[in-house]
C-alpha cells in the first residue's frame, strides 16, 4: 500500500469516526432535549396541580372559617338568649326573695350550668362568669374592699413574661388576690400554679411585695379530689356550689389550718 492510499484509508477512519461521534451527540442532544421537554412537561402539570391544591385549600378555609363564624354568631345568639332569661329570673326571685320557690331555684341552677357551657364553648369563662362574681365573693369571705380589680393582665419586665386571668387587689387589707381560671383542672395545672406561676406574678409586681398573696384558682365546678388536693396545697377553690351560685368552696376547711 502506498503512502497515499495510507494517509487516504486514515482520512476516511477519521471521517468516519467524526461521523460516528457526530451522529451520537445529535442522539444525545435529541434525548437531552426530550428529557427536558418532558422535565418541563411534568414541572408545569405539578404546578397546576398545586394551582388546583392550593385552591381547593383555599375554599376549604374559606368554607371552615365561615362555619366558625355561623358557629360563632349562633352562639352569641343563644348566650343572649340565656341572659335574658337569667336577668328575668333574677327579677322574679327578687319579688319573690321572702318564699323563694324551688322550681325557681332549680331554673336557676339549669341556667347556670347551660351558661357556664357556653362559656366554656366560646372560651369566655373568666369575662362571664369569674371576673364578675369575683368582687362579691371575695368581699363576702375576706371582708376587704377592692380597690383594683383587673382580668388578663399582662406584665414583661427584664425578659420575663406571663398573663394572669385575674388580680384583685385591696390596698386597706394590704392582700393581692391571684386567680388562676381553668375550664377543666388538672393536677399539673395545680402544681403550675403554685410552684411557677405565683412566682412570677411576685418577681413581675414587686409594688406588692409586702402585700399578703392568696392563690385562688376558679373553675365552673371541681372535683372532690381535686378540691382535697386544693386545700393540702393551701390553695382557694373558687366554682359553682351546686350550679347554685359561684363560691368558695374549701374556705372553711383552709380557715382551720392558715
Amino acid at each position: 500500500m502506498s503512502v497515499l492510499e495510507e494517509r487516504v484509508s486514515i482520512i476516511e477512519e477519521t471521517i468516519m469516526r467524526i461521523l460516528y461521534i457526530q451522529q451520537k451527540n445529535e442522539i444525545e442532544i435529541n434525548k437531552f432535549h426530550e428529557d427536558v421537554k418532558k422535565s418541563k412537561e411534568n414541572m408545569e402539570k405539578m404546578i397546576a396541580e398545586m394551582k388546583q391544591d392550593t385552591e381547593r385549600f383555599k375554599q376549604n378555609v374559606e368554607k371552615m372559617v365561615a362555619e366558625m363564624k355561623q358557629d360563632t354568631e349562633k352562639l352569641k345568639e343563644e348566650m343572649k338568649e340565656f341572659k335574658i332569661k337569667i336577668d328575668r329570673m333574677i327579677e322574679e326571685m327578687k319579688r319573690d326573695t321572702e318564699n323563694p320557690r324551688k322550681e325557681l331555684q332549680e331554673e336557676r341552677r339549669n341556667m347556670n350550668k347551660q351558661w357556664g357551657e357556653l362559656s366554656n364553648k366560646m372560651g369566655t369563662i373568666v369575662e362571664d362568669i369569674i371576673f364578675p362574681a369575683t368582687e362579691p365573693v371575695l368581699t363576702k369571705y375576706f371582708n376587704c374592699d377592692l380597690t383594683e380589680l383587673s382580668m388578663n393582665v399582662k406584665r414583661k419586665k427584664n425578659g420575663l413574661k406571663d398573663e394572669f386571668d385575674v388580680v384583685a387587689v385591696s390596698k386597706p387589707c394590704k392582700t393581692v388576690f391571684l386567680i388562676e381560671v381553668k375550664a377543666t383542672l388538672r393536677v399539673e395545672y395545680i402544681n403550675e400554679f403554685k410552684d411557677k406561676k405565683i412566682n412570677r406574678f411576685r418577681e413581675l409586681f414587686s409594688e406588692y411585695s409586702d402585700y399578703k398573696l392568696i392563690p385562688i384558682i376558679a373553675s365552673l365546678r371541681i372535683e372532690d379530689d381535686i378540691l382535697n388536693y386544693l386545700t393540702k396545697n393551701r390553695i382557694y377553690a373558687m366554682a359553682y356550689r351546686e350550679w347554685d351560685y359561684m363560691d368558695i368552696l374549701n374556705f372553711d376547711e383552709l380557715s382551720k389550718i392558715q
